[in-house]
């Protein structure tokens, strides 16, 4: 009961302030947005703006370990604060500084949903879409890349999936058989959940085929 009320809490002060920070960068008040995220992250988790952004993503995952359990709502609040920091740099127009942010807070995400975040807190599904669609031109670091093939396989968006395989594949970022292991596992799926994950069943043996026939 405690945790959930520290979590509940922990969301409706992130909402409480960025609804300050939208405010503030309507009036163009950019360091003082920044401030208001730096506050909330000194308060609520161990860390600080320059101390998250200056760790290693492993780094900040441990920070969040407790008993050998990752708190994975704590660490998916965390990617949230990094992401609307993110967008205040974007909006200032220091676009790498953003870039920087979204990427992180990204894997973020992806561990914390690896670990059981609860998807519903602060909507992670539509805020991966979102850090997805702002990173869109730009390559992800494998270790990233490695968990969004598996996150967009586990929540069934194997068409998605296929594509982040076949960039690690290009890369030399994973073992060519966990790509056959990738589509035998697709064929056990029905019919209709390849269609819903748009890589219908043909198109998942032809996948299978090319693999078996490049790698082995």
């Amino acid at each position: 009961m405690f945790r959930k009320d520290y979590i509940l809490r922990m969301v409706e002060e992130m909402t409480q302030m960025i609804s300050k920070v939208f405010d503030l960068k309507k009036e163009r008040k950019y360091t003082e947005a920044l401030w208001e995220i730096d506050e909330l992250l000194s308060k609520e988790f161990p860390l600080n703006s320059r101390l998250l952004n200056s760790l290693p993503t492993e780094e900040i995952t441990e920070m969040f370990r407790f008993g050998g359990t990752v708190e994975s709502d704590k660490l998916q609040g965390a990617a949230y604060l990094l992401n609307e920091e993110g967008k205040i740099y974007r909006d200032s127009g220091q676009i790498d500084e953003g870039l920087t942010r979204f990427m992180k807070s990204l894997h973020l995400y992806l561990v914390a949903d690896t670990h059981g975040a609860n998807k519903e807190l602060i909507k992670l599904t539509d805020q991966v879409d979102n850090l997805l669609n702002q990173l869109k031109d730009y390559r992800l670091p494998l270790k990233t890349e490695t968990l969004l093939f598996h996150y967009q396989e586990v929540n069934g968006q194997y068409a998605e999936a296929e594509n982040a395989l076949f960039r690690l594949l290009e890369r030399d970022g994973i073992d060519p058989t966990e790509g056959i292991a990738f589509y035998n596992r697709l064929l056990g799926k029905d019919d209709e959940r390849l269609e819903q994950g748009r890589l219908p069943r043909v198109e998942v043996m032809e996948g299978l085929l090319e693999m078996q026939q490049r790698f082995q």
